[in-house]
């Protein structure tokens, strides 16, 4: 891959992909930076988790092209990641298997998850909102110039949601890292979001969370649901908002 603009971590340009007779990206461009945390939206099959994967080398595009910084470091958080019953791990033990990791950052990302007291637990005994905290020390272990997030807040209770999403932009902001989200729910994240991307195969709008809430085609795509934020927005930078295509999961997107 040829490097990326100087500001960007990685890009994504024209891409397509098919399956099975259907459109599943339909001329997709984006680009994330240092500092920048982008979050994408849309309905189950919509494309969000297929489109991370294209991003992330894991799956091939029909066409188009993804740049990525030379050397970028990536820590990858999964939808799902689904451990054999029979295999006896603790989740240090788990959390060893990465990479890179030593003693020391485990125990660091831990304890500044607020988790250190699972260390020595079963990975099969955890709850989901402790399995998808471990998940994430997994992805922050790797030093992350760009943490991919795909649905982290699965399988956690709303405090627990809301939590979550609150620590995502401290974690920006410790690493000096960029962060591409995935979520199903704009005012989820409203709050931990510089810019939303709407897709539905292509994308639909894009722009600042509050500018997407009220878009036409937001709206159409959700039935014109109309949902208090979780928590209340702030935002400083300037965006171009809501730039529209006119292109026409299983749980994790097909």
């Amino acid at each position: 891959m040829t490097a990326t603009a100087p500001s960007a971590l990685i890009e994504a340009h024209h891409l397509n992909l098919q399956r099975a007779h259907k459109t599943v990206l339909s001329d997709i461009s984006l680009s994330i930076s240092a500092g920048q945390i982008i979050t994408l939206i849309g309905p189950n099959g919509c494309g969000k988790s297929t489109l991370i994967k294209v991003m992330l080398g894991l799956q091939e595009p029909d066409s188009g092209q993804v740049i990525r910084r030379n050397r970028l470091r990536i820590g990858y958080m999964p939808q799902r990641l689904s451990l054999d019953q029979r295999m006896p791990l603790t989740v240090t033990g788990f959390l060893r298997l990465a990479r890179h990791a030593s003693h020391a950052d485990i125990q660091r990302w831990l304890q500044r998850l607020g988790i250190e007291t699972l260390a020595p637990l079963s990975v099969h005994d955890l709850s989901g909102g402790e399995w998808q905290r471990v998940l994430l020390v997994r992805a922050l272990l790797m030093k992350p110039q760009l943490l991919v997030l795909d649905e982290p807040v699965q399988g956690v209770d709303v405090q627990g949601q809301m939590e979550l999403y609150q620590l995502i932009p401290q974690l920006r902001d410790e690493l000096g890292c960029g962060v591409l989200m995935v979520s199903h729910d704009l005012h989820l994240v409203m709050a931990a979001t510089d810019e939303v991307i709407c897709l539905n195969g292509h994308v639909c709008c894009s722009g600042h969370p509050d500018n997407v809430s009220v878009d036409p085609a937001y709206l159409q795509l959700f039935g014109g649901r109309a949902q208090p934020a979780i928590a209340p927005y702030t935002h400083h930078h300037d965006h171009s908002h809501c730039q529209h295509d006119h292109h026409p999961q299983q749980e994790d997107d097909a």
